[in-house]
């Protein structure tokens, strides 16, 4: 698919990663819809994206909320008049040990933890697939959904709640494609290992240098490589139902 003019709609498309999927399509002429819950930083965004030369457009809206969903996705068809593509990339995370004894004391991830990051992070991305899809459809327009899971999908220590959603995703990236195929819809997956982000900045740099050190290129994964690798499955027609690993090598 060339990008040029193409309408892709990018969840969590506010920071982080989202922000350098938005910049690499407006350079390459596509046009965003932009989801988030932050007004701030989506106009931010927004603009980084005029500045390149391409339209874009701002939608608060909650990815775990259904009625919200339903609304933002007909209102994005309305305002660019077709669906070419979805990025699945809200996400968030609520880290704790399933189970955890310090001091004698004993605690639980609660459920209100699990659950949370269940809902953006696994029904979040249902959601919208169903909406995106059903709209492209409707359109009778083709196109590709790029879902973003994680190396944690294997299963990381203290991410019961964000491995088991992650894990939900990559699976489910294989049955959209094979559900989908028949519509001229393609269905893609990118799973980042350890990337520069806000979150990961946060960190002591006695943590993030035992971190980064167990990754064979030694060192951590940039916004930009996973956004050309989002690129890279909107473009490649004959990708699809497949997970695109970018961990530097790294196997948790």
């Amino acid at each position: 698919m060339q990008l040029q003019d193409k309408v892709i709609i990018i969840t969590g498309g506010g920071q982080g990663l989202g922000r350098a999927m938005a910049e690499h399509l407006a350079a390459k002429g596509a046009k965003l819809a932009l989801v988030d819950l932050n007004q701030e930083r989506l106009d931010e965004t927004v603009g980084l994206c005029q500045a390149a030369g391409s339209e874009a457009r701002a939608y608060i809206c909650n990815v775990a909320n259904e009625e919200q969903v339903v609304a933002t996705v007909a209102q994005i068809a309305e305002d660019f008049g077709a669906i070419h593509g979805l990025v699945n990339n809200a996400g968030i995370i609520r880290d704790g040990l399933t189970i955890k004894v310090k001091d004698g004391e004993l605690s639980k991830m609660s459920l209100a933890q699990w659950q949370a990051v269940i809902d953006v992070n696994l029904t979040g991305v249902f959601l919208c697939t169903r909406e995106v899809a059903a709209k492209m459809i409707e359109q009778k327009t083709q196109g590709a959904i790029v879902n973003i899971s994680s190396i944690s999908r294997a299963g990381n220590m203290g991410q019961a709640n964000y491995s088991a959603a992650k894990a939900g995703v990559a699976a489910d990236t294989v049955v959209w494609a094979k559900e989908l195929a028949r519509y001229g819809i393609r269905v893609g997956c990118v799973a980042p290992g350890f990337i520069e982000t806000e979150i990961l900045a946060a960190m002591k740099p006695e943590a993030l240098e035992k971190m980064t050190a167990g990754i064979p290129l030694r060192r951590l994964g940039k916004p930009q490589e996973i956004a050309h690798s989002v690129a890279y499955i909107l473009e490649n027609d004959y990708f699809t139902g497949r997970v695109l690993e970018l961990d530097g090598g790294l196997r948790l």
